[in-house]
Order: C-alpha cells, then sequence, then structure tokens
C-alpha cells in the first residue's frame, strides 16, 4: 500500500490493536501515516531511499523524524529532542520516533526484503546500561517485523568512546539487528579495529570519501571484513562519480532521492 492509498478497514483494526498494546500516544491521517505526540509536538516519518545501484534497485530507507509544535513551523530534530532534559524524557522520545518509523514502514512499504535504517541517539546508548534494543524488539515482534531487516545507526559521536561502542554493537548484535558504524578520522587503522566488532555497513560521508588520502586501502580494508560501504550526503554528480568509482556498495544522498512521507520501491 503507498502512502497515498485509503487505509484499509483492516489495516485501521490492526493499527487500534497495536495502539492498545503500548504506551505510546500515536495518530494515523486519512492516508494510513502514523505520527506521535510528544509535549505540543507532532512527529511524523520520512523515508530517504538506500541504493545498490550496481543491481538498480533500493536495499532499504532510511527514516528521520520531522515535527511541527501546535500547527506551527516545523522544528528541527535537534529542537525536538532538547525538549528532553532529562534521561527518562530522552529515553521516551527516542523510542517514539522508532516506534513511528516502524509503523510507517510497516503500513506504507510495499517489500518485505526492503531494510529499514534508524538513528538512535547517542543519549539512550549512555542512558541505557544494558540490553540494547530490547524495547524495541518487543515493539517489532508486536508488528512483525525482525531485528534482522531493521539496520541500527550508531551516531558518529560515539566513536569517541570506543568502550561504549563496543558494548552497544554487542548488544545490538545479540538481538539480530544490522548494525551501521560510521567511519571518523582518515586512518584506515579505524576500520582494523572496529573490524573485530563486524559492522554490517560501514558509512562515510560522500565529502570524506573525497578527502581520504588513501580511500583505496580503506575501502579494501571494510571489504576485508565483509562490511558493505555505504556513502552518504551526495548531493552532486562529483559525489556520486567518486563513490562509484571508488566502490561504494550503498549510496544515499538528496541527488538520488531526498527524504520524503513515501516510500517508494525500486527493483
Amino acid at each position: 500500500m503507498n502512502a497515498s492509498a485509503k487505509y484499509s478497514h483492516s489495516n485501521k483494526d490492526e493499527f487500534e490493536l497495536i495502539q492498545s498494546a503500548t504506551d505510546y500516544s500515536l495518530l494515523r491521517d486519512e492516508h494510513g501515516w502514523i505520527s506521535g505526540r510528544f509535549y505540543q509536538c507532532e512527529l511524523t516519518s520520512v523515508f530517504q531511499p538506500v541504493f545498490n545501484l550496481s543491481r538498480d534497485q533500493t536495499i532499504g530507507h532510511a527514516a528521520y523524524i520531522r515535527s511541527k509544535a501546535d500547527g506551527e513551523a516545523s522544528l528541527w530534530p535537534w529542537q525536538v529532542f532538547s525538549l528532553a532534559s532529562k534521561d527518562e524524557q530522552l529515553v521516551e522520545l527516542d523510542r517514539l520516533c522508532r516506534a513511528i518509523h516502524a509503523l510507517n514502514f510497516y503500513f506504507n512499504n510495499t517489500s518485505r526484503t526492503d531494510k529499514l535504517f534508524v538513528e538512535v541517539h547517542p543519549r539512550l546508548l549512555e542512558s541505557v546500561k544494558d540490553d540494547h534494543g530490547h524495547a524495541f524488539e518487543n515493539f517489532l515482534d508486536l508488528i512483525g517485523i525482525k531485528t534482522s531487516q531493521v539496520v541500527i545507526e550508531i551516531p558518529l559521536t560515539v566513536n569517541r568512546n570506543w568502550k561504549l561502542l563496543q558494548h552497544v554493537i554487542t548488544n545490538y548484535r545479540s538481538r539480530g539487528y544490522q548494525i551501521a558504524a560510521n567511519y571518523s578520522g582518515t586512518q584506515s587503522d579505524w576500520m582494523t579495529e572496529l573490524g573485530s566488532l563486524y559492522p554490517d555497513i560501514v558509512r562515510i560521508t560522500a565529502d570524506d570519501l573525497i578527502r581520504h588520502p588513501d580511500i583505496t586501502s580503506l575501502v579494501d580494508t571494510i571489504h576485508s571484513f565483509r562490511s558493505s560501504l555505504l556513502i552518504r550526503g551526495i548531493e552532486t554528480s562529483t559525489h556520486l562519480a567518486h563513490a562509484l568509482r571508488n566502490g561504494a556498495d550503498y549510496l544515499q544522498g538528496n541527488l538520488l532521492g531526498e527524504p520524503q512521507r513515501a516510500i517508494h520501491i525500486f527493483e
């Protein structure tokens, strides 16, 4: 069912059952697109396609939160998260965002092999000491999405805390999630260290790819650990050319598809 289709009676019933089984404050519009409430903000999802251009198809969609406050102008995600001053509020907000993404992905996605890429706020990773991904796993079970279909994007800032990075990757992997780690720095030995944790995907910005002094060595190291290379932030034809020339597996950026309130599958 696409985003413009009317919500079927069975999907309405299913949504109501899901809503009754959670504590989240959820809403749905006449097209079946789901949003939630946090304080005075209405939160919903947009999705950006992640492409495998060698196969000319999408392999998944990255979910991002969008919001507005009391019908006013949209807020940036960082403005929404700044409202959660306490750790328990932050945990509640982050989990709500991922629940909204999962529901929109479930009800508005025609592919059952597509992967859902979701971000996790770094403060949540620090606040939740153990069992990272447990609450989200329970929610995914409720709507019938396997954890193996979800890619957890570890925030770049967590790279500064190697012990925390190891801990959260181990936690999420033990529950079956796929892991996307963000590359930081300019040295290939960063990946050699990270390789022991076996991330499924390593993400690098298109600008960092161009600036890297020895990108061939880094890409070879990434692939030697059987990880896939995702180039994100592709905004120009120059970005795209560098990504293709240097062996990128997956591509993401506004040049290829902007985030929007719809899920388009290219096969």
